[in-house]
């Protein structure tokens, strides 16, 4: 088993890893039909490094009905493209849409009304128009290990990659939970943390799995203050991360 610290693989594999930051919105998804996505300004974009100014609450309620009103409506079109080409699905749950790859191999559930965002490094990135703290998001790099488990301990690997890649180095963090499971014959690590800027603190969970030669990480999260009424739909989201193969 290698060495999480010294293993040279996971070092070019980390440094494969872009802090996830509101870049140009530049990235552009091939070969997956039309694509309905949100243009944000870097102050509202949902990855961890890019939040260094606490999240805003819109207080005219007619604003926020036009927002949830694009939520609702954008994924409802997307979908009908994404469901049109896919050859494998993640699971329909009441309150979820899925989302599917077909090219990198993976599928998840994400809550509806979210909106897709695009984030130069990451691979998809799913937010809430009100909340935006509250999002999911996906990187796929290429890797030579064919087990997580070839990196360390759940607890070793969740901690190196909340401190190098999922949290800016300005945040505190902390681990609350690792774990090991085994999805269809493949060891997923699934763990929980929270990161806490001066402002506001993002309670987040995370699962990595490595399948078709790369290494797979999705990390989904909310505001703290929100977390007991969100906990159960972002658990819905990890657990319903799955890969295919491609």
């Amino acid at each position: 088993m290698a060495s999480l610290q010294t293993s040279p693989s996971l070092y070019r594999t980390l440094s494969f890893f872009p802090r996830q930051q509101a870049g140009g919105l530049q990235k552009q998804q091939q070969g997956r039909g039309v694509s309905f996505l949100v243009r944000a300004d870097q102050s509202s974009l949902s990855s961890p490094a890019s939040q260094s100014q606490a999240p805003t609450t819109s207080s005219s309620s007619s604003g926020r009905r036009q927002l949830v009103a694009v939520g609702v409506i954008a994924p409802l079109v997307s979908l009908v493209d994404q469901t049109s080409s896919t050859s494998f699905a993640a699971e329909n749950r009441k309150g979820f849409l899925p989302v599917t790859d077909n090219k990198d191999g993976y599928s998840f559930l994400y809550p509806f009304g979210w909106q897709e965002v695009t984030i130069e490094g990451q691979d998809k990135v799913f937010k809430d128009v009100i909340e935006p703290l509250e999002s999911v998001s996906v990187t796929v790099f290429p890797t030579n290990k064919q087990d997580i488990r070839d990196f360390g301990p759940p607890d070793q690997v969740a901690g190196t990659l909340i401190k190098k890649v999922l949290a800016p180095p300005s945040q505190k963090t902390k681990l609350i939970e690792a774990k090991e499971q085994d999805v269809d014959g493949k060891a997923y690590y699934t763990f929980e943390f929270v990161a806490q800027a001066p402002n506001f603190t993002r309670h987040a969970l995370s699962t990595i799995v490595i399948g078709n030669g790369k290494l797979y990480t999705l990390t989904t999260g909310a505001n703290e203050r929100r977390w007991g009424k969100m906990k159960d739909k972002l658990q819905t989201v990890v657990e319903s991360f799955k890969l295919a193969n491609v």
